[in-house]
């Protein structure tokens, strides 16, 4: 087996999974033109832990529906997808090795951030899953850290994906319908993590708090961006990203997704 990319996605609302758009029908695609890996192990920014990087063990993971006041049919949905102790075991055991605390859940489900986008781009929800934490308050160098210790199981056939939003500002969502045009604000925020992605300028992408155009508004808080720093650790040196959609939704939500090699 050929070793995979990572992927960063962007997951916007919960309603993705079942209004279309753009970004839902490039997830829905996006599971049948990659190699199909063995397991899953997903970086979600649903999932925060204090001190270091949490890794989940359970068996047969719950769907969790972290959010309220969305339509019945979006709780209606489960991901029964069978879990990866195993990747979760060996992703414990590296981060150790790379001198992070560790924290080990028995039972924790998948969060929204890991279900939505898994429903649509493998739908059979037939490929083991495992989830792992971000670290709150955690900086950008911490999770590229965190991705780089993780690296070595892409040659086991793991497909690791960081799973946030490029922007994430929901304070401003006003009812705006989901193809409005995005402000300034949103997309020259975009089109700078673009540029510098493009150009492999980690140290500008790791102060990018500081020195993108807007960061504070688009991250009032920044956990929905950190899990594209596990991804692009978990892509090893000199890892090159590529842009493999981008879209927004409701004006605020910038839906990109990369792929690092």
């Amino acid at each position: 087996m050929s070793t995979l990319p990572t992927l960063f996605v962007s997951h916007g609302a919960p309603t993705l999974a079942i209004v279309d758009s753009p970004a839902n029908r490039f997830l829905r695609e996006l599971g049948r033109t990659l190699p199909r890996p063995k397991a899953i192990l997903v970086a979600s920014a649903h999932w925060e832990s204090r001190g270091g990087p949490a890794v989940s063990l359970a068996t047969k993971p719950e769907t969790i529906h972290d959010f309220g006041g969305f339509p019945a049919a979006l709780f209606a949905i489960q991901y029964p997808a069978p879990g990866a102790p195993e990747v979760a075991a060996r992703a414990a055991s590296l981060l150790t090795q790379a001198g992070l605390a560790v924290a080990q859940s028995p039972t924790r489900g998948l969060d929204h951030g890991a279900w939505v986008p898994l429903h649509l781009m493998y739908p059979d929800a037939d490929i083991p899953v495992a989830q792992i934490s971000i670290v709150r308050g955690g900086s950008p160098a911490e999770h590229e850290r965190i991705g780089r210790a993780l690296a070595s199981l892409r040659e086991q056939g793991v497909l690791i994906i960081g799973s946030g939003s490029l922007t994430h500002n929901l304070y401003e969502f006003r009812g705006q319908p989901i193809d409005v045009p995005a402000p300034d604000w949103v997309s020259g925020f975009g089109d700078w993590m673009k540029a510098r992605l493009d150009d492999n300028d980690l140290q500008a992408l790791r102060e990018y708090r500081t020195r993108a155009p807007h960061a504070e508004r688009n991250h009032p808080t920044d956990e929905h961006l950190m899990p594209l720093y596990v991804a692009m650790g978990a892509a090893g040196d000199n890892a090159r990203a590529a842009r493999l959609h981008a879209s927004y939704e409701y004006g605020i939500l910038a839906m990109d997704a990369y792929a690092f090699t």
